[in-house]
């Protein structure tokens, strides 16, 4: 494929680039049945089944087997979300995850000792804070909750953390003025679709999968966060102010929400040329990832790097400076 001119495009190049990197980093025979990783087995940690987490875990796993030559598919395991996956990884209980930057960070901080901490592969996509509720009802506001059968997110998941912070900052005490439940994604779909509970909070890519399957079958509606926005991002700077767009999930109007970055983190032990081979893999096989997710069309080597506060892994930056020569 060749853009306006003859040139090649920049995702062709880019693809090239990602080849030749790969094959530098895990020698060509890590390309076919020869692999040097073909014995390697690898657990990815991941979401619930109707997040973007596991969504694009699937594309992953499919485009490491091929590009790794691994014999073995790599094992996808639906989790709660960002806090179970790092206790996971510290555990060396999965080899890869999902996590977004603000669970990170604090895991950073409490990783003992310090080198035990998870270092990036990369930054794939941000998630958007969505609280969802039905399109008919009454609740406009986070100060609408009170009183409310909640659901704030499974209970070892970043959506939690993000909901606990979002209900103090609109003066709410999630243990006190809500009726409050820890229901995943899956579930709190089923719940608000029954009518069990009236609203939940969902951190994930835009769109999520379950969201626009419940919006199908059910109208919903996106709370606006703006009037938290000043509370939460001087308490919190890890999170950035963005909108979710009109027609999402068939809502009629922007909505102001919180993004916050999301990586694909390992163990800082994790060989440097495994390491580099998942990342080159990556994006070697980005269109596998495209149309696995829309929110694969985020992953991208410019901005890929950008894992603060998260170091990245030896491996995965021995790849970025490779596929410079070719960008």
């Amino acid at each position: 494929m060749r853009a306006a001119g003859g040139s090649p495009s920049r995702r062709t190049v880019l693809r090239a680039g990602a080849l030749a990197a790969m094959g530098a980093l895990v020698g060509a025979g890590a390309l076919g049945c020869g692999s040097r990783f073909a014995g390697t087995r690898l657990t990815l940690g991941t979401g619930g089944s109707q997040g973007v987490y596991y969504t694009l875990g699937g594309a992953l796993a499919d485009a490491w087997q091929d590009g790794l030559g691994l014999a073995e598919h790599p094992v996808v395991r639906p989790t709660a979300g960002s806090v179970e996956n790092l206790a996971l990884l510290a555990a060396r209980s999965v080899d890869v995850i999902f996590s977004a930057a603000d669970v990170a960070d604090a895991a950073l901080t409490a990783a003992s000792p310090p080198g035990r901490a998870p270092r990036a592969l990369a930054r794939i996509y941000d998630d958007a804070l969505q609280v969802v509720v039905p399109a008919d009802s009454p609740i406009t506001r986070l100060t609408d909750l009170r009183g409310r059968q909640v659901s704030l997110g499974a209970a070892d998941s970043q959506v939690i953390v993000a909901a606990n912070r979002l209900l103090t900052a609109a003066g709410l005490n999630p243990a006190k003025d809500l009726s409050a439940s820890t229901l995943g994604i899956d579930e709190s779909v089923v719940a608000l679709r029954n009518n069990t509970i009236d609203a939940f909070f969902w951190s994930g890519g835009l769109p999520t999968g379950g969201l626009t399957g419940l919006a199908a079958v059910r109208p919903i509606r996106l709370l606006d966060l703006l009037p938290v926005v000043p509370a939460i991002r001087a308490r919190y700077p890890v999170y950035d102010v963005g909108t979710v767009p009109a027609a999402t999930y068939g809502i009629p109007a922007p909505v102001t929400t919180l993004f916050v970055r999301n990586f694909l983190l390992v163990a800082a032990e994790l060989p440097d040329d495994l390491a580099g081979g998942l990342v080159a893999a990556m994006f070697a096989e980005r269109d596998r990832l495209v149309r696995a997710s829309p929110a694969g069309r985020a992953i991208d080597t410019r901005s890929a790097i950008g894992t603060q506060p998260v170091p990245l892994h030896p491996g995965a930056e021995r790849f970025y400076r490779s596929a410079k020569e070719y960008d």
